[in-house]
C-alpha cells in the first residue's frame, strides 16, 4: 500500500479561493441583501489571504455587520479549502435597501396613497445648463467689476476703459435707442428663468411608487413604450406595433396580418394594462389600442352553426 505522503497533493488555486470567499458573503447574512462586488485571494503554501468587496443591506449597523461578514468569510473559506486563512479584509462598496424589512407604506390596501408616503407627480429637473451659464456670466461680471474697483481704490489706478465707456454710453443714449433692445432681451431672459423655476421639466420621466422608504423612482417614457411594444408584439397575428407614450396617455397601434380583429384588440388591451400595472406608475396612463388590418388580412371564416339535436343534416351533393 502506498504511503500517505506519496499519494499526491491537492492544490487549491487562488481562483477557487476567491470564488468560495465571494459565495461565503451571501451566506453570512441569509435572507438579506448582501452580495460580493469583488474579491481577491493569494495562496502561498498552506496559507491564504482573502479580500472581498461587499454591498451590504441598508439600514443596518455597519460595524457589527462587517465583522459578521469578515468572521464568516474567514471561517467558511478555511473550512472548505483546508487552508489556514488569515482574517479576511472586507471593503464596503455599496449599501442596498434591505427587502426583508417592511418598507414605509406608500399606499393603503385599496391603492390610495398613504400619508407620509407621497410620491411626486413630476420629476423636477436641476436645470444644470441654464444655472451653470448664468452662474458663469455672473461670476465673470462681478469678478471683473470687483477687480477694477479694488485696483482703483488700493492701487490708485484709473478706472478701466470698459467701465467708464459703458457708463458714458448709458448716459448719452436714451431709452429709445438700442438700449430698448437690451432691456427687451433682459425681460425675455427673466420670463424664461421664471418659467424654468415654476415648471418641473424632465417630461420624459414618469414617477412611480417605490417599495423602499425615502426612495424616488421614475421610469423613462421610452422604456414604458418599449415594454408596451414588446407586449403587443407577442400577440398572435400582429405584424408591427407602434407605441406612443405621453405624460397621461399611451397609444398602441398594431398591424394585423391574420386573426379576428376584435379578439386581437382585446388581447393587446389586457396585456398592455397588466404591463402598465406592473410598472406601478403614480398616475396611471389612459390606454388606447387601435388594430389596423393590413391589405393581406382576410376576415376569419365564420363557423358553421351546430346541428340541433335530433335534426337531420342535409345530404351533401356528390
Amino acid at each position: 500500500m502506498t504511503a500517505p505522503e506519496r499519494r499526491g497533493t491537492i492544490t487549491v488555486s487562488a481562483r477557487a479561493v476567491r470564488r468560495i470567499a465571494g459565495r461565503a458573503v451571501t451566506e453570512a447574512l441569509p435572507g438579506r441583501a448582501a452580495r460580493a462586488t469583488g474579491s481577491s485571494a493569494a495562496v502561498s503554501g498552506g496559507r491564504a489571504e482573502v479580500a472581498v468587496d461587499v454591498a451590504l443591506p441598508y439600514p443596518a449597523r455597519l460595524t457589527p455587520t462587517v465583522r459578521r461578514v469578515q468572521d464568516h468569510v474567514t471561517a467558511r473559506t478555511g473550512e472548505l479549502t483546508g487552508l489556514d486563512v488569515r482574517t479576511a479584509r472586507v471593503g464596503v462598496t455599496a449599501l442596498t435597501p434591505d427587502r426583508t424589512t417592511e418598507p414605509a407604506r406608500t399606499t393603503e390596501p385599496d391603492g390610495v396613497p398613504a400619508p407620509g408616503g407621497r410620491v411626486p407627480r413630476r420629476w423636477w429637473a436641476q436645470r444644470r445648463l441654464p444655472l451653470g451659464v448664468l452662474t458663469l456670466l455672473a461670476t465673470l461680471t462681478c469678478g471683473a467689476l470687483a477687480t477694477d474697483l479694488i485696483l482703483v481704490h488700493t492701487g490708485h489706478r484709473p478706472a478701466a476703459l470698459w467701465r467708464t465707456g459703458a457708463l458714458h454710453w448709458l448716459y448719452v443714449h436714451g431709452p429709445g435707442e438700442p438700449l430698448t433692445a437690451a432691456a427687451l432681451g433682459c425681460v425675455l431672459l427673466g420670463v424664461w428663468l421664471i418659467v424654468l423655476a415654476v415648471t418641473p421639466g424632465r417630461r420624459g420621466l414618469l414617477t412611480a411608487h417605490s417599495p423602499a422608504p425615502a426612495t424616488r423612482v421614475a421610469l423613462d417614457r421610452g422604456a414604458v413604450a418599449a415594454l408596451l411594444r414588446d407586449t403587443a408584439a407577442g400577440t398572435e397575428g400582429v405584424d408591427a406595433v407602434a407605441v406612443r407614450v405621453r405624460r397621461r396617455r399611451a397609444t398602441v397601434r398594431a398591424a394585423l396580418v391574420f386573426g379576428d380583429r376584435a379578439a386581437v384588440r382585446d388581447q393587446i388591451t389586457d396585456a398592455a394594462r397588466r404591463a402598465l400595472a406592473e410598472c406601478g406608475l403614480r398616475r396611471p396612463l389612459r390606454l388606447r389600442v387601435a388594430v389596423r388590418p393590413l391589405p393581406v388580412w382576410a376576415p376569419p371564416p365564420a363557423e358553421a352553426a351546430p346541428t340541433p339535436l335530433g335534426a337531420v343534416a342535409p345530404a351533401g351533393g356528390s
